[in-house]
């Protein structure tokens, strides 16, 4: 019970968190990807993290989840492509990292002039019905 509590605790802390952040920050899931480029993820048990690393040579997705240090974790994460409006999302890349509490992963580079969306899914990996998919906007 008290680590239910404690659990809850932490919810409302990431939400507060993530409320009394500047309006110039943009919120990506779990976490807030401020417009410097740095990425600051708010403590969320279960809630995957996202964000997007561009350079002149492409993009890169990243994903990271918290969850307990006994609990097995997967977090999955892909780079999206979407060649016109309306057309249907395409997987251009995606990387999958499996670990006992704390996961990343990241993406190997996708090279494109098409819109990219970064998604990714979270949670324990032996209960798919507790997993999690968030995804940044389109960029």
């Amino acid at each position: 019970m008290r680590a239910r509590i404690a659990a809850l605790m932490v919810a409302a802390a990431g939400i507060t968190a993530t409320m009394a952040l500047p309006a110039a920050a943009v919120t990506t899931g779990a976490g807030t990807t401020a417009e410097t480029g740095t990425t600051v993820c708010t403590t969320v048990l279960n809630q995957p993290c996202v964000w997007h690393e561009t350079d002149g040579a492409g993009v890169v997705g990243v994903a990271q989840v918290t969850a307990d240090p006994g609990q097995l974790t997967i977090v999955k994460v892909e780079v999206r492509t979407q060649r016109a409006w309306g057309s249907p999302w395409v997987t251009a890349a995606s990387a999958t990292t499996y670990a006992q509490g704390f996961a990343k992963a990241v993406t190997p580079r996708v090279v494109t002039e098409d819109l990219k969306i970064v998604c990714a899914t979270a949670g324990p990996a032996l209960d798919v019905a507790q997993q999690v998919t968030t995804c940044t906007n389109p960029f």
